[in-house]
């Protein structure tokens, strides 16, 4: 490939520059932008101040790093998911931010409650798992059938008491089959058992 075809003029600051120096666009026919991404960076935010609304000043950053918002922190690619879509391939915020962003939100949505609410919950048990009385719960337990949230377990407790499908008799049975009492099905009639309760 000739040198001519992997660099391109922008058509703002008549400047030659890599293709790499351009955001993709797929209507174009050349599959890049117009603008190199300084260019569009500057004029995007003339068009914004020009309507009124609040634009967050450019944060200039070291080659192979990123400025996250929310965290207000510059870090390396390797803390940020990929984001095919973005003009420079990297998702908005960075990997611990998402991941504290999409727990408030499950929170939200599944349980109607904050983390702040959340951890009140944890406090009032003062700090531990209510039934191995381990320290830092984490997973929030509801009843499934009517959704009332009733206490944040450790992930082994929060695991066990839905594989054992929230059923107060078949927890039961577990703790006697624990404790060494395994059951036998009493025979009522020749080829009818009854099951211990």
């Amino acid at each position: 490939m000739s040198e001519a075809s992997e660099a391109k003029r922008c058509s703002r600051c008549q400047e030659r520059k890599p293709r790499a120096a351009f955001a993709r666009n797929k209507s174009m026919r050349d599959g890049l932008q117009a603008y190199c991404r300084e260019c569009w960076s500057a004029y995007h935010q003339q068009r914004q101040l020009a309507r009124g609304r609040n634009v967050r000043p450019r944060v200039k950053t070291p080659e192979g790093h990123k400025y996250c918002r929310c965290c207000e922190q510059t870090k390396p690619h390797s803390e940020w998911h990929r984001n095919a879509s973005a003009s420079d391939g990297l998702a908005t915020l960075c990997k611990a931010c998402k991941a504290l962003k999409g727990r408030a939100g499950h929170l939200k949505r599944q349980y109607g409650m904050t983390e702040t609410d959340r951890q009140a919950l944890v406090d009032s048990q003062f700090g531990i798992c209510p039934i191995c009385l381990r320290p830092d719960p984490v997973h929030v337990d509801h009843d499934h059938q009517t959704g009332r949230v009733r206490g944040v377990l450790c992930f082994t407790c929060n695991a066990a008491i839905g594989h054992l499908r929230d059923d107060p008799g078949v927890m039961r049975r577990a703790i006697g089959y624990v404790e060494g009492n395994s059951w036998k099905p009493k025979q009522a009639a020749p080829g009818v058992y009854l099951l211990p309760s």
